[in-house]
């Protein structure tokens, strides 16, 4: 460790408050709820900070890492607020640093407490990891939150599914209104993802969508039925949903076969892989009903980037199989006659793959993109609804109900 830290130098931090370091209080949403910065989010911002003040001393091949914390939390801080972390150094003794921190958001101390720091040497460090790697299992592919069914599948109602050996084809079911998911599809879709889990013998997915569409998006009817708690709640179960497809350990890949809107695209791509017919049309046309979407925004920034994301959901525009092949939407633009033999020679392709290299190279892919970010749908549903709950919601609920275009007077 090089010379020259002092007792009462300071490290500062400074970060904005992402979904990722929020915790939902009480009934998760604007019924007696709240989104904040979590203390968890806070010790890590203090700490942070402190080895901050660390880093100008420490010798190549030396890291700082915290060792004891005390501290309060004083005050609740909303996401997206700007927050401070304060680390003072008040006691050295060799390679052990104490620190007085203290955290702040813009109006007020929001933390408190004490922290001590060692300085270590990464290369004994890194090879006692490695040696507690080589020892572990990897971690699970599948959602903690959900249910793991292990034996057999479960009566379905608005999902048709078949299985050949290694390949299940799941079909969404309701034709007529589009395949639009609805409470039904969405409990179908809870109870399969769960018995595929379970079922890593299966080892590929294929998903399409019976008559002309694939998803036309969250049935509208539904969420008028429901009061805001309840909306909230569905809103998040199918967010949780999205984000299962890929940490099961099938490669699950869309068929996309007509419409694919708002929740209908977040399932499209959400999978895996994404064959589309020329006949095929994306889009995510929340905006025209008076909300944003509810969830699936950072899986849509992964793929398309922002500029096209923010494109997509901002004007609510649909965009044809071709366009959504050019911004990296879909894998790959077939007409419609050949997109089940196309993905099903894809599959057959991939179930030819060692099994478990297979299932691992799709866990680290996702592993390495980061789980974190995709908490962003905490914020999403939040802002969801808020809008929900307008006036202008309720107008484009109405129109959308009467097949008429809605008039918005920004209340």
């Amino acid at each position: 460790m090089r010379h020259g830290l002092e007792i009462g130098q300071t490290g500062i931090l400074t970060w904005t408050v992402g979904a990722e370091r929020t915790i939902h209080l009480g009934a998760e949403g604007i019924n007696g709820g709240a989104v904040v910065f979590s203390t968890p989010g806070m010790i890590e911002l203090m700490e942070y900070a402190a080895r901050e003040a660390l880093r100008p001393y420490l010798e190549p091949g030396e890291e700082s890492v915290g060792v004891h914390i005390e501290v309060e939390h004083l005050a609740a801080t909303p996401i997206a607020a700007q927050v401070r972390g304060e680390a003072k150094v008040t006691r050295m003794d060799g390679r052990l640093i104490d620190f007085q921190i203290a955290a702040y958001d813009q109006q007020s101390q929001i933390g408190r407490g004490s922290h001590r720091r060692a300085v270590i040497a990464l290369d004994k460090f890194s090879r006692n990891l490695r040696e507690k790697a080589a020892q572990s299992a990897p971690p699970s592919l599948w959602a903690e939150s959900m249910t793991t069914i292990t034996g057999d599948l479960p009566e379905l109602r608005e999902l048709s599914v078949r299985v050949e050996g290694q390949l299940a084809s799941v079909t969404l079911n309701r034709p007529k209104q589009l395949n639009v998911i609805n409470l039904q599809m969405t409990a179908d879709w809870e109870k399969l993802i769960g018995w595929l889990a379970g079922h890593p013998e299966v080892r590929v997915v294929i998903v399409t969508g019976a008559g002309r569409a694939f998803c036309a998006g969250v049935d509208v009817k539904d969420v008028a039925a429901l009061d805001i708690a309840a909306a909230e709640q569905l809103s998040l179960r199918q967010a949780r949903l999205s984000l299962a497809f890929e940490r099961l350990p099938q490669v699950v890949i869309a068929a996309v076969n007509g419409l694919s809107l708002g929740g209908g695209c977040v399932a499209a791509y959400s999978c895996d892989f994404r064959f589309a017919s020329t006949n095929a049309v994306f889009g995510m046309p929340e905006i025209k009903l008076g909300w944003p979407p509810g969830y699936g925004l950072a899986q849509l920034i992964n793929l398309i980037g922002k500029a096209r994301a923010l494109e997509l959901c901002v004007t609510g525009n649909q965009i044809s199989a071709n366009t959504a092949l050019e911004w990296g939407l879909v894998h790959e633009v077939v007409p419609l006659p050949r997109l089940e033999p196309v993905v099903h020679k894809f599959a057959q392709h991939l179930l030819t793959m060692p099994p478990a290299a297979l299932r691992e190279t799709k866990r680290v892919i996702h592993a390495d993109e980061g789980m974190q970010p995709k908490l962003t749908y905490l914020a999403e549903t939040d802002a969801y609804i808020r809008c929900l709950n307008t006036n202008d919601a309720r107008e484009g609920i109405a129109a959308f109900i009467e097949k008429r275009a809605p008039i918005f007077r920004g209340q």
